[in-house]
């Protein structure tokens, strides 16, 4: 009699594989058919409503981000099954500095503990070949969480198979503004080098001169080669949940074709379903987007 308590776990705890496995066929099959139709390359996520749902289930401090990576965890397994190579999140903006002291402290620890895990034999990264970069001013983390997410970045540098990019203490504004100040940096430099700077007014010299100044002036594909984000193609979807409908200062230059999606649920609820949604809206509206895409 002694022995069946420990039967009991036993069989309970094979009872639950089989049904994780039977979920996980299910699942891929599921993933085999929504592959028929376009499948997008990059989706991108703003994590919002960790601390509400921490709130609403009456949880300590802390607790809702810790449900929120859980979520994570989940959503790009779903995302890399289906065949999503490039998956962004938005995981701290510059503006989150702005919170209480020991929130932010609180945050950046957190974000200690998570990135260190990437590095995991077991983690999602090994498992499915994952390259990571973060993108943001590194400048303004701590020197912990910035020396973690280098070491991150140069252990994943030669995976190819998929890629995750963290922005961290990252905005749009920010990232424009630097790219704008690179983009004028290595035009003067260019000029400099060629020893072509020079100025002329005389009239018989305008066409000439028009020419030159073409060639000194900054391009749009200037700013776009210094963009942090331009390690990655342009976001096909971005899902912010719990149903608010801000970008929030983030890939403000990269979303101007990207389909916006918007789920009622916090961030830690986000599922499945919720992927498969934006997916199977992605493939109804993706004849039009390409013609918008085309049309530029």
């Amino acid at each position: 009699m002694a022995e069946l308590p420990g039967q009991i776990r036993r069989m309970s705890g094979g009872i639950s594989q089989l049904i994780e496995q039977i979920y996980g066929f299910s699942r891929r099959c599921l993933f085999r058919v929504i592959s028929m139709g376009p499948i997008p390359s990059h989706l991108a996520f703003i994590m919002d409503g960790n601390r509400r749902y921490a709130k609403k289930h009456s949880l300590e401090d802390g607790s809702g981000h810790q449900a929120g990576f859980s979520a994570l965890m989940s959503m790009l397994q779903y995302c890399y099954e289906l065949g999503i190579k490039y998956v962004t999140i938005y995981a701290f903006s510059i503006d989150n500095f702005r919170r209480k002291p020991e929130e932010v402290q609180s945050l950046m620890d957190l974000m200690l503990e998570k990135i260190k895990s990437l590095l995991e034999k077991e983690s999602i990264v090994h498992q499915y070949g994952i390259r990571v970069y973060f993108i943001g001013n590194l400048a303004l983390l701590n020197d912990q969480v910035r020396a973690a997410a280098e070491k991150v970045m140069k252990a994943t540098a030669k995976n190819s198979r998929v890629v995750l990019l963290i922005c961290i203490a990252y905005n749009s504004t920010d990232e424009i503004v630097q790219a704008v100040k690179k983009s004028c940096i290595n035009t003067s430099d260019n000029i400099e080098a060629s020893g072509n700077y020079k100025h002329e007014d005389r009239d018989s010299d305008i066409e000439g001169t028009d020419m030159e100044n073409q060639e000194k002036r900054i391009q749009l594909v200037d700013i776009e080669e210094n963009m942090r984000m331009s390690v990655a193609p342009d976001p096909d979807i971005l899902v912010r949940s719990s149903g608010e409908t801000r970008l929030s200062n983030f890939l403000l230059w990269q979303t101007g074709n990207t389909q916006l999606f918007s789920p009622a649920a916090l961030w830690p609820e986000i599922g499945l379903k919720h992927l498969l949604w934006a997916v199977l809206n992605f493939q109804r509206n993706h004849s039009y987007l390409e013609k918008r895409k085309k049309q530029l």
